[in-house]
């Protein structure tokens, strides 16, 4: 008898997690009203963004076609997705505001509905967002991404490409260590360049010098003319020299000459491969592609966050109306962005980990939401 009346009670909480007429309502809601206010800051954002540049477009002789499909169909992406999570508050603050206003929120929990059973069709609605942002953050505008840098490259701001790039210092492999003193990205070329390698106890090995080396585009190796090899073993020196020679090394000149904007090209498989790459060369860029890739993950799942305190904060009628709701429900969500942007620049910059700078806002804002959440009228 027990058994039956547990497995009743299964059923009915099973049950009442089924789509009903309700729930069909505030997911098309609260889709609707997020497309229709991305699909309009957008627009406002292509506006404005082509008026600034119009000037550059003109001077450059960007074709019409160039401007429409390379560069503002991969802007558009981009942008939709780094102010999804903040359209997804701001959508849900103005229709559960305007629903509360209505008195439909007191009609929905009056017909019996529970206020934990009215969140289901909300986070139904955060879930399709947060998976579709997840998807084009990972594997969409990587892609797109180089298309739009590309034009930009040609058409806009000075190719980054021709600067050359001073004192470089890198660990390529465990106990192998490159300097150049100077890096022409236009021509590929670097100059008194060496190459040491030590054993475990830190002792030199070998050295290799060469005031000229350069990127062979036929080979994708590092050639180095007029080289000096300096090998040690024991108490005993051997020197080698010669007019050519090509090198193994793991790198690339794209490594050594990098558009601010590359950690964004990349999908996730390849954020984590060169992520493996930069840790094996003891890169100082390692905590830039570390902030990327936990960014990746706790951006979509903001989205769960600020829809729980969009609900528990306009649920209910204020005396100063939906104007109030939509100015606290700004004020956390500019905060929200304000405590991300300093938490990613301490990781940077500081000693804070690259993991707990992109989830310590979440981890912040979750309680938040919980506590509003306890204090909104049920």
């Amino acid at each position: 008898m027990e058994r039956v009346n547990d497995k009743k009670a299964f059923c009915k909480v099973i049950g009442s997690f089924k789509i009903k007429i309700i729930d069909i309502y505030i997911i098309r809601k609260f889709l609707g009203t997020f497309f229709f206010s991305l699909v309009l800051i957008m627009t406002i954002a292509v506006v404005f963004d082509f008026a600034e540049k119009i000037d550059n477009f003109m001077e450059k002789e960007a074709p019409w076609r160039a401007v429409v499909f390379d560069y503002y169909l991969n802007f558009i992406p981009y942008f939709a997705t780094l102010f999804a999570p903040l359209f997804v508050f701001i959508s849900v603050i103005f229709f559960t505001s305007r629903m509360a206003a209505n008195t439909e929120i007191i009609a929905i929990l009056n017909s019996g509905m529970s206020f934990q059973r009215m969140m289901w069709p909300y986070f139904l609605s955060s879930l399709v967002i947060a998976v579709f942002i997840f998807y084009l953050t990972n594997f969409v505008i990587p892609r797109t991404a180089l298309e739009r840098m590309d034009f930009e490259d040609k058409y806009y701001r000075p190719q980054w490409r021709k600067g050359n790039i001073d004192n470089i210092h890198r660990q390529v492999s465990p106990n192998v260590y490159v300097y150049m003193e100077s890096f022409s990205p236009l021509y590929m070329r670097g100059r008194n360049f060496t190459l040491e390698k030590f054993n475990n106890e830190g002792r030199l090995v070998s050295k290799l010098s060469s005031p000229t080396v350069a990127w062979d585009t036929a080979s994708s190796k590092w050639a180095a003319y007029n080289y000096l090899i300096r090998e040690i073993t024991g108490n005993e020196e051997i020197l080698t020299r010669g007019t050519k020679i090509d090198t193994a090394l793991i790198i690339r000149p794209t490594d050594f000459s990098r558009d601010p904007g590359f950690v964004g090209t990349m999908t996730y498989r390849e954020l984590n491969d060169y992520i493996d790459l930069l840790k094996l060369q003891g890169s100082d860029e390692l905590n830039v592609f570390l902030i990327e890739k936990h960014r990746r993950f706790s951006s979509p799942f903001a989205v769960f966050i600020l829809t729980l305190i969009g609900v528990a904060l306009s649920s209910q009628k204020l005396r100063g109306g939906i104007g109030m709701n939509i100015g606290i429900g700004l004020a956390l969500s500019f905060s929200y962005i304000l405590f991300l942007q300093f938490a990613a620049q301490f990781s940077v910059k500081g000693n804070l980990g690259p993991m707990i700078a992109m989830w310590i806002p979440n981890i912040i804002y979750i309680f938040i939401a919980l506590i509003l959440y306890k204090l909104a009228p049920k």
